[in-house]
């Protein structure tokens, strides 16, 4: 069963307005066959709160409601320089001895490592901010250049439209593939990012795919992840050398080539393990992989479960056995 049906978020005076957006947007409005949350924004007491932009949001309850959860998000705002009034910290920690999952990106990061619990743990945080983090609490291993670090009973996310990415990534991991995508798609975004993806890219993929080669040769592997799609390959379709091609695809999108296809053949292997009921190893042929045993290992590395105990959690078909 999944862990979270109510989802609390903080929003403290200056929170983000996009941040508030963010997590409304994925956890607010939900309808058809989709999941549905109990979704509450918390302040430090009930009442307007003042966002970044000035514009106010209404805030219905204080932090009590943070510790009965069972996801706490902390958003990003203003003054995240400043201590963290008590009651939240208390509320934080509550809900995370009840067994609640704590979540937080950008600056939101300071909050959670306020409480202790990101003490001995990995965390991320806007790249801006990753060295002010280490700084202040030199017991959190910080990766400046993650998307988001998953700890389990933790994860952080990198700054601004990274809040999609940590959100997205908790329902994949919580829901599977086929929601976190069906949720992607309602928001017009990339269905998945890798957490150890890197923050920030050089270029942009429009921008470093104005003649569109690059961009076609990506749609055109995500078409055929069931053949060997070797680099060399690949830079032939983009009409460039292997170095160049790689060196514009690294720009681009922040991964390797291999990490890049081996990311795409692992999140087709989990559509498909949900949404059907092909046979292991016809999986394992659709996404490029020449058995089920091969399919089988790189799963277990990127999920922790095999394929079977996989779909068992997560299909959402009727099987025959």
């Amino acid at each position: 069963m999944p862990k979270f049906a109510t989802v609390a978020a903080y929003a403290p005076p200056g929170v983000g307005m996009l941040a508030v957006g963010v997590v409304a947007e994925v956890f607010a409005r939900r309808g058809g066959d989709l999941p549905r949350f109990e979704f509450t924004l918390c302040g430090d007491r009930p009442g307007p709160v003042p966002t970044d932009v000035g514009v106010p949001v209404a805030v219905e309850h204080g932090p009590e409601r943070l510790a009965e959860a069972d996801l706490v998000l902390v958003l990003p705002w203003a003054g995240f320089r400043d201590p963290v009034p008590g009651p939240v910290l208390d509320a934080l920690t509550t809900a995370h001895a009840r067994g609640a999952v704590l979540g937080a990106h950008c600056v939101g990061v300071f909050a959670l490592a306020r409480t202790g619990l990101l003490a001995g743990r990995r965390a991320t945080t806007h790249w801006r901010f990753a060295e002010l983090l280490a700084g202040r609490h030199p017991d959190v291993t910080v990766q400046a250049e993650a998307l988001y670090v998953d700890e389990g009973d933790i994860v952080t996310g990198a700054g601004a439209a990274a809040g999609f990415d940590l959100c997205l990534h908790l329902l994949r991991r919580e829901f599977g593939a086929a929601v976190a995508n069906a949720i992607a798609r309602d928001l017009v975004l990339p269905p998945h990012r890798d957490g150890g993806q890197a923050q920030y890219l050089v270029a942009p993929v429009a921008e470093d795919c104005q003649d569109e080669r690059l961009a076609d040769v990506l749609a055109w592997a995500r078409e055929h992840l069931d053949r060997p799609l070797p680099v060399a390959e690949l830079a032939g379709r983009a009409l460039m050398s292997r170095r160049s091609f790689a060196r514009r695809f690294t720009a681009a999108t922040g991964s390797t080539p291999h990490a890049w296809l081996l990311n795409q053949r692992l999140s087709r292997a989990e559509e498909l393990l949900e949404t059907t009921d092909l046979p292991i190893e016809e999986v394992a042929r659709r996404v490029g992989y020449g058995s089920a045993a091969v399919l089988r290992e790189q799963f277990v590395r990127r999920r922790g479960v095999p394929p079977r105990a996989y779909r068992s959690a997560f299909s959402r078909t009727v099987r025959s056995g």
